[in-house]
């Protein structure tokens, strides 16, 4: 019994020496910590960092005054989720951190993460519990922004699939809406048009959404009058794109206001169909959720709006077959450009590193005599590598310092994140496998899977090698570049052991003989 006691005694005075510790440290820390001590499986005590303000706009003293105040500051959808993980470490069991919204002092939604460490005695009793609440709003936002552009370049890829193969103008309408909905994941997508009669009508032409909802069933005119300012009037008359991120409070819905959100409707983009003369029609996308179509999600669905439009009259008039194939192509990289500078946007220190991989990786593809449809291949994939990036803190890209060990181990889940935002996505080549085998090494050294020779696509060895020579001859923030001549030793001793011999006879032919050098624009 005294021996217990003991024990009991020097796990308390541990307790109290953390507690001493913790406010030491937190005391300038902007994360919002916490300490909560249990009695008999109770919380009994709470305290908080001076920095819960920062993160909350309440200040510790109100939580004191308030011990339900946690919990009340806590979206309710979340609650239940949160609960439920309270009940699992008041029981000493460890638990994963969690992700969840709460609505700041000054009515603020934000986006936080609870990171939670059990302290127990000799006997698995629990003692207390540490958390640290972060703020990752602007993570969240980042990240919906590409789910978003995304959704957006998945459509935009299957619809540029549909257009290629396009036979007729009505089956094709039918569908463009299709994909928008089934692919998009929108809520409703029509394309009407404009009537040039007295009234100056829009008539729907294909739509897909919900069944009950029939578009064919609607009257609108996009004459410039009370009944003609939705926003599919106004693309029609203006020829721009027209978007109501929240129909609830637009007063031009107001005669169809109360129809359209009892379907479900919260938000519109109406995209003007033109012919370079005239706009004849729109395409109009509804979602319900309000503030949706963020900039590059719009911009995407501009490209697809006006690769539909140039389809339609391409199959009216039968004409200029290679430019419509030509154009599509060019859709297609520009809307990979928009995704990669989505990631170049948040690490500054790598601006421009995907396109000069690119740039290298297509020389390099043409030294070796590859075909030019699969060169495109291997420089939309190339533009692209890092994508999985996105999901990497921006605090760890840049890091002015050596990375640790859980750093680069989560530096290295790059190549699969890129894999998973891609796999769905119907391109010509197969850009998804391109990226996730792009760090994977000749012996088997390489990640996330450890492949080796014949295993690995001969596009990701072609990028791998001009991702090594890039990154190695440019600065980074943790060291300087070791410059070309350098890098090209290095790459030449592993020549057939981690990199592809002939994709390294390539890449040094073509700085030592045929002068290459990374364009100053890019």
């Amino acid at each position: 019994m005294v021996w217990d006691v003991t024990e009991r005694n020097m796990a308390e005075q541990a307790l109290r020496d953390s507690e001493a510790r913790y406010k030491r440290i937190t005391a300038e820390l902007t994360d919002y910590q916490y300490t909560v001590r249990i009695e008999n499986g109770t919380a009994v005590e709470t305290r908080q960092s001076p920095a819960c303000i920062a993160v909350t706009g309440y200040e510790a003293e109100e939580f004191y005054a308030n011990s339900e105040l946690w919990l009340l500051m806590i979206v309710p959808e979340d609650r239940d989720m949160v609960i439920q993980r309270l009940d699992q470490v008041l029981q000493g069991k460890d638990v994963p951190p969690i992700e969840h919204r709460i609505i700041r002092k000054d009515g603020v939604l934000r986006w936080v993460s609870d990171t939670i460490i059990l302290f127990k005695d000799v006997n698995a009793q629990l003692l207390s519990y540490e958390g640290v609440i972060k703020d990752i709003t602007e993570r969240k936002e980042a990240e919906d922004s590409l789910r978003r552009a995304n959704r957006a370049l998945k459509t935009l890829s299957a619809g540029n699939l549909a257009l290629v193969r396009a036979t007729d103008e009505n089956v094709l309408l039918q569908t463009i809406t299709d994909i928008i909905v089934q692919k998009g994941g929108y809520d409703l997508a029509a394309v009407c048009y404009a009537q040039n009669d007295p009234e100056k009508s829009i008539i729907p032409i294909a739509w897909s959404g919900k069944e009950e909802h029939s578009c064919s069933n609607l009257h609108f005119s996009w004459d410039d009058n009370e009944t003609g300012q939705l926003p599919v009037a106004r693309a029609i008359r203006t020829a721009k794109t027209q978007i109501c991120r929240d129909i609830a409070a637009e007063e031009a819905y107001a005669p169809w206001k109360e129809s359209s959100l009892s379907e479900g409707y919260a938000s519109h983009i109406a995209l003007p169909l033109s012919d370079n003369k005239h706009t004849f029609g729109t395409l109009s996308i509804y979602s319900s959720q309000k503030e949706t179509f963020d900039t590059e999600e719009v911009s995407l669905l501009e490209e697809l709006t006006n690769d539909l439009a140039y389809g339609i009259m391409n199959l009216r008039t039968r004409a200029e077959h290679e430019r419509h194939e030509t154009l599509l192509r060019q859709s297609l990289e520009q809307s990979v450009q928009t995704i990669a500078a989505t990631l170049e946007a948040r690490d500054p220190y790598t601006a421009g590193h995907q396109r000069r991989v690119a740039e290298l990786s297509t020389a390099i593809a043409r030294e070796m005599g590859l075909a030019e449809e699969r060169i495109q291949g291997i420089h939309f994939a190339a533009i692209i590598h890092d994508l999985g990036k996105i999901h990497i803190p921006a605090e760890i890209l840049s890091k002015p310092s050596r990375l640790s060990d859980i750093e680069y181990l989560l530096i290295q889940t790059h190549p699969q994140e890129g894999y998973n935002i891609l796999k769905e996505v119907k391109f010509p080549w197969p850009i998804a496998d391109i990226i996730l085998q792009h760090h994977e090494r000749l012996d088997g050294s390489g990640y996330p899977q450890g492949l080796s020779g014949d295993q690995i696509l001969l596009e990701s060895k072609i990028i791998s090698v001009a991702d090594m020579v890039e990154a190695m001859s440019s600065h980074r923030p943790y060291r300087p570049g070791m410059g070309i001549e350098l890098t090209l030793d290095e790459i030449r001793k592993s020549r057939g052991i981690e990199y592809d011999a002939n994709v390294v006879d390539a890449c040094l032919s073509l700085f030592l003989e045929k002068g290459f050098n990374f364009s100053n624009s890019i």
